[in-house]
């Protein structure tokens, strides 16, 4: 019943008509999604809220979708999913405001299930926020720490970097699918976190990149974290949403002070001023979180 439930959910999905919030108001009419293909047209309209125009444009879309198809074709390329419904699902996810209905991952799916922290900041980063790294990445690994980040240029990228080269275990979650990789550049690295680690998106992976994907991605990488890392931010940055859905689920938030006089460190010091804890070593995040 599970398999049969994801695979609708999986076809809803990949409408382009369709966002996260209009299945939800379909899954609050029909949370199992009995008898999906059977709905009355008009029902379907009604809950979706489309006009006339755009029913009939989502219905041609929708039939066009082959589900099978598809699923063998990702299976072919190691991409497999896991739906909100699933046991393997992140506990820690299902905490946050709007979780992703769906998870596409390659890779070690196990490395959902162990303590992590997100760590982002700049793309920009400056060798002091690299050095900074340098100093809190050891121990966090050293005590099994798996470190999310979102494999942007700068800080994410070195983080996932580091991780691996210090022997640690690291998430990459992506704002698209895994068919258009975003930065193109990081492809090489993406191809290593694939082989010991794990690539993440809740975009089905033949879904471009789009600007407003990559907010949304910030919520799962601080959603599956006990806490968020931010090494260096300006005072109006993705990096500092990302703070903030933290600290709406609950979780810890940690700011590596930098120089006063660097835009780059105003919004790591006003974190630190409105309360997130100064970070210099991954001794003080440890003392911070509850291991499991």
């Amino acid at each position: 019943m599970v398999d049969i439930f994801n695979k609708k959910l999986f076809h809803l999905v990949h409408s382009s008509f369709l966002t996260n919030s209009s299945i939800r108001k379909l899954l609050k009419h029909n949370p199992q999604l009995k008898n999906l293909y059977k709905m009355p047209l008009t029902q379907l309209k009604q809950i979706f809220q489309f006009d006339s125009s755009s029913m009939e444009k989502f219905t041609k879309e929708f039939l066009s979708i082959d589900v099978h198809k598809l699923i063998k074709l990702y299976n072919s390329k190691n991409i497999f999913y896991i739906t909100y419904n699933d046991p393997e699902y992140p506990r820690q996810l299902k905490e946050i405001h709007d979780p992703p209905l769906i998870l596409f991952y390659m890779g070690d799916k196990s490395l959902l299930s162990k303590p992590s922290i997100a760590v982002v900041g700049a793309r920009a980063a400056s060798q002091y926020a690299l050095k900074g790294l340098d100093f809190i990445l050891p121990q966090l690994i050293k005590n099994n720490i798996v470190i999310v980040s979102g494999l942007a240029k700068g800080t994410d990228t070195y983080a996932h970097e580091k991780t691996i080269n210090f022997g640690g275990k690291t998430i990459a979650v992506l704002g698209g699918g895994f068919f258009h990789l975003y930065p193109s550049e990081n492809k090489a690295l993406a191809g290593k976190i694939v082989k010991n680690h794990l690539l993440l998106s809740e975009y089905p992976p033949i879904i471009k990149p789009e600007r407003w994907h990559f907010p949304m991605r910030n919520r799962i990488i601080s959603g599956l974290a006990k806490g968020t890392v931010v090494i260096q931010a300006k005072k109006r940055s993705g990096s500092l949403i990302t703070a903030d859905m933290a600290l709406e689920a609950g979780r810890e938030v940690f700011a590596l002070p930098g120089p006063i006089n660097d835009s780059l460190s105003e919004g790591t010091n006003h974190l630190i001023q409105q309360g997130a804890k100064l970070v210099t070593s991954g001794s003080d995040i440890l003392e911070e979180i509850i291991l499991d």
